[in-house]
This record gives structure tokens, C-alpha cells and sequence, in this order.
């Protein structure tokens, strides 16, 4: 079979399944890093998040080097570091730290959203006024941390000094698709949840990139869901675990990621299945053979230069065979 020449990445919001607590789901997002590792993904980005029960993706830094201690090659990152909660120059400390450990295998992913609801970002303290506005300015300061000692001012993080990371800018609108444009640097768009301007938002990065010493061409990754199985009606029946997550937040409940079920109908209203269909709409869902067809299909409209997949799953066997299936797929196997 011809291969769909693609490399794919994962991405994972470290959630705890029920029945289990944070200890687990930590050692759950490493056993699926050390599996993707052996599968040969690209990447393996950890999300942030605060005051979030359901999710262990708070500390996304510590995880980040929880992982690469517990790996040997696979690039491990942030999906992302949201800056409106961190001083620029303490993220470049820190990734500076784990980049001079583990040089080559760190990726920065960065987002202008604070990650939780305002009273936490309120208390995350990092500025009284709304530092999403100096996203732009803070992304800078990043890229020049991690650049070379003489274009510095008197303020650098060391270690960090000449590591040159990679940075990457997240995003689900098309603010964020202009500024990766405009500094060319990667942009990584979040269509695993808010897939509304994903077209709109590939458009205006792909048309309004401007080479840079980071990048010649632009490079656009997109995230979506992945639920493969060993058949069609396997996938259906393991999806409504990701559609009980999403309907989580549609209600903003703080259910911890569930068993599958035979029946979505019995647990959520029309209304509330529009929302949480609207926001996973950009899934890959089936058999391999549905994947492959839905991948090309997705391909022969975007053509984007790598996938990050995402994939609640609630059973870790069946979740890493998800991911086997996906790389099969990529593979021609």
C-alpha cells in the first residue's frame, strides 16, 4: 500500500481515567510516550492546564522532564507553555536547563491562552494586567533567550544562552496564525478542540509567511483526534469516551475520563451533542482502512506538513493500538 508521507506526533492533556488517581495518569503519559517512542512518532508534547481535577497537565515543564528521563530519543514539548502565566525569562530558564541536559529532543510549543478560567489565571499571578496582549512581544524575548549571547541585552538565561530551541505558536484563530507568519517560526493549530477557523487559519499562515533565520517555508501542523480500532463499530463504541470528555466540557463538569458506553443518546441533550460534536469534528475515526481514507481525503485538502494526534481513549492497550494503527497507516503497512 502507498504510504501517506506524513510524520505524526501525539500530543496528550495527561488526563486521569476513572477509578485512578494523578500517580497513575503520570505513569499512564509516560508508558504511551515510551510506546509512540518504539512506534517511531516524531513528538510527544504535553499540554498545560490549571484547576483542572480531570487533567495532571499543570506542571507541564516537570512532566516534560519526567519524560525525556524516562525516553531515549523521541522529541518531547510543550502543546504548550502558555505564556500569559510565565515570565519569558523563567520558561527560558527552564527549557534552557532541560535543553542543555537533553540537547536536540526538547520542542517549545507556545499558546497565548492562560490555560483555565480567569479567576486561576488571577491567581497564577504572573502580571495584574492581561498579558495575552504582549504574546507577541514575549515570544520574542523567547527567541532571543535561546539565540546568541552577543545579540542579548544585559538580562539572559542561563542556561539557555546559544541552545537555539525550537519554538513553535499554538493556536485556534487566525491571530495566531498571523504572528507565526509573520516571525516565521511553525504554527500548530488546535483542531482537536476548536477546529472552526482551521481552514481560515492554514490559509492566512501559508499566504502571509515570511521566511526567517527559523524557518525558509512555512511548516504547519495540525492536531486532531484519533480513535482507530480493529473495526468501524469498535472505533464508534471507543469514540464515545472522547465524546463524554468533550461533553464534560460543554458543561464544565469535572467527571474524570470515562469507560465507554453504548448509548450517548441517555446522557446528553441535542443541544449539548451539537457542542461537543462541533468542537470534535476533526476526528479520524474507524478501521485502518477508514483512517487511511480519511487521512487522504484530509491531506488532499490541507496538505500539512505533520499530524499531531490526540486520542481519549479510556483503555491504555487500546489507545496505544489506536496509535499503531495510526503509523501504520502513514507507514503503507
Amino acid at each position: 500500500m502507498s504510504k501517506i508521507q506524513i510524520p505524526v506526533s501525539v500530543l496528550n492533556l495527561a488526563p486521569i481515567r476513572k477509578g485512578q488517581g494523578a500517580k497513575e495518569a503520570i505513569d499512564a503519559m509516560v508508558d504511551l510516550a515510551q510506546a509512540t517512542e518504539k512506534m517511531g512518532y516524531k513528538r510527544y508534547w504535553v499540554a498545560e492546564h490549571h484547576n483542572t481535577p480531570t487533567l495532571v497537565s499543570s506542571a507541564t515543564s516537570i512532566l516534560i522532564k519526567h519524560i525525556l528521563e524516562h525516553t531515549e530519543h523521541i522529541r518531547v514539548g510543550s502543546g504548550g507553555i502558555m505564556l500569559p502565566n510565565h515570565s519569558p525569562l523563567v520558561v527560558a530558564e527552564q527549557f534552557g536547563t532541560m535543553a542543555t541536559i537533553y540537547p536536540n529532543r526538547l520542542d517549545l510549543g507556545l499558546g497565548r491562552a492562560p490555560g483555565t478560567d480567569m479567576m486561576t489565571a488571577s491567581a497564577l499571578r504572573r502580571s495584574q494586567n492581561d498579558s495575552v496582549y504582549t504574546f507577541p512581544k514575549d515570544v520574542k524575548d523567547l527567541l532571543a533567550y535561546f539565540g546568541p549571547e552577543e545579540l542579548q541585552g544585559y538580562i539572559k538565561a542561563y542556561p539557555g544562552v546559544g541552545t537555539n530551541l525550537p519554538i513553535y505558536i499554538l493556536g485556534s484563530s487566525t491571530d495566531s496564525a498571523v504572528l507565526a507568519a509573520k516571525l516565521g517560526l511553525p504554527y500548530v493549530f488546535a483542531s482537536h478542540f476548536a477546529p472552526r477557523y482551521m481552514d481560515e487559519a492554514i490559509s492566512i499562515y501559508r499566504n502571509q509567511f515570511q521566511p526567517s533565520e527559523y524557518l525558509d517555508s512555512p511548516y504547519m501542523i495540525v492536531c486532531l483526534n484519533v480513535i482507530a480500532a480493529e473495526s468501524d463499530e469498535e472505533a464508534k463504541f471507543e469514540s464515545t469516551t472522547m465524546q463524554q470528555f468533550f461533553l464534560n466540557v460543554v458543561r464544565g463538569s469535572r467527571t474524570l475520563l470515562s469507560p465507554p458506553i453504548e448509548n450517548m443518546d441517555h446522557i446528553w441533550s441535542q443541544p449539548e451533542k451539537e457542542m461537543a460534536t462541533s468542537m470534535s469534528n476533526v476526528t479520524l475515526l474507524g478501521s485502518k482502512h477508514s483512517i487511511r481514507e480519511q487521512l487522504t481525503s484530509f491531506q488532499e485538502k490541507y496538505n500539512v506538513d505533520e499530524i499531531m494526534a490526540v486520542s481519549y481513549i479510556y483503555n491504555p492497550d487500546k489507545q496505544k493500538r489506536s496509535y499503531e494503527l495510526l503509523k501504520e497507516v502513514v507507514d503503507g503497512n
